[in-house]
């Protein structure tokens, strides 16, 4: 029986061309190695999951590849880029600060760094969650990150840059990393199911994206727990049902239920979803963000800011036809005042409620003025 391989690893990026969402900082870095002007030190900033330490690996089989191709990519046929596919390269260190946070630990680190490499130019040592070391391990670190030997390339990692000394940062090139846009990820899962043999629906991909929350590491793990539970075929309704999701049809519904001032209804249909499993807490701030996002598709100028599917973005924009900006301002105040109260209320779903009450009401208090 063949071993499982996560798709997060499987489908890892082994060039730069294959990176998704970060074409700037590729662009740079590929320059960067064409032009021959490497820094000593890196600090690749950025959310979990976008490709920070994939980034990094790249970049050090790269600049060591001896037969680099004209658009900087690592050949993978010479002894470097053989070694570095095969994990057995002895140029590229990782240290995991989460866990090697000490003084100790960095004195190791810089002792290593006198070393030469034995294949190749240069010795890379990437520091993952760098924000974890000490105040003396960043202090015991510094002389070696400003003067480090020539043959020494540092890439720090990080997820909290703000918590990384300034004198640290002073001494690095700066890369701050974007969150994946659904697009991007959409398209990425999209083909990750093609090479797998699996049947999408691009709602259903749309769906794990916007779970992820810019997260390409999170948008795999996913797709893969979506698989187990779908098999080959991936339909809009049993990812929601495996993710626990609620339907962007109830959004639409309950929207209607209060511009037309229809309290029952959309009290029944409260009642529903509760019944269903759903947090109503969850359903609160997805009606704050689905009130922002029929707001959005008021203004042909703001609509690209929907990070949706192109036939939910069509239904936002048949909603926005229909509800008023002062609606949608008055809302989105509800909403707002219902999650501050959420949160300190003993009885739960009696603050929903009213706010629900308060929400079907808008359009006759405004008729009354």
């Amino acid at each position: 029986m063949d071993s499982f391989i996560v798709s997060a690893r499987k489908y890892r990026p082994a060039s730069f061309d294959t990176v998704v969402g970060q074409l700037a900082i590729t662009l740079t870095l590929r320059n960067a190695i064409i032009n021959n002007q490497l820094a000593q030190a890196y600090l690749f900033a950025g959310p979990r999951g976008v490709g920070k330490t994939t980034c990094a690996r790249i970049f050090a089989k790269t600049i060591n590849c001896m037969n680099l191709q004209p658009n900087a990519e690592p050949c993978n046929e010479c002894e470097s880029c053989r070694a570095f596919n095969a994990g057995r390269s002895l140029n590229i260190h990782e240290l995991d600060a989460a866990s090697n946070n000490s003084v100790d630990d960095i004195r190791g680190l810089v002792d290593q760094v006198r070393i030469l490499p034995q294949v190749g130019k240069y010795s890379v040592y990437i520091i993952d969650e760098v924000h974890m070391l000490s105040i003396s391990a960043f202090n015991a670190f510094l002389k070696t990150l400003e003067e480090p030997p020539a043959h020494a390339i540092f890439i720090l990692a990080t997820t909290e840059k703000h918590k990384i000394l300034p004198t640290i940062l002073s001494r690095c090139q700066i890369y701050d990393f974007n969150r994946m846009k659904v697009s991007d990820t959409v398209e990425h899962l999209k083909y990750i199911a093609d090479k797998e043999g699996i049947k999408t629906e691009e709602a259903a991909l749309d769906i794990i994206a916007q779970k992820a929350d810019g997260a390409m590491r999170d948008a795999l793990s996913i797709f893969d727990q979506v698989v187990s539970f779908c098999g080959k075929n991936l339909t809009y309704e049993q990812v929601i049902k495996n993710l626990n999701v609620l339907d962007y049809e109830y959004y639409f519904r309950l929207t209607d239920y209060f511009f037309y001032g229809k309290v029952s209804d959309a009290l029944l249909l409260l009642n529903e979803i509760i019944e269903k499993g759903f947090d109503v807490g969850n359903l609160v701030a997805g009606l704050g963000k689905h009130f922002r996002d029929v707001l959005m598709a008021k203004d042909s100028a703001t609509v690209q800011l929907l990070e949706v599917s192109a036939v939910i973005k069509a239904r936002y924009a048949k909603q926005a036809e229909i509800c008023t900006v002062d609606f949608l301002y008055e809302a989105l105040k509800v909403i707002e005042q219902c999650e501050m109260q959420y949160k300190v209320r003993m009885e739960k779903r009696l603050c929903v409620e009213v706010a629900f009450i308060r929400l079907s009401q808008i359009n006759e208090l405004k008729k009354k003025v």
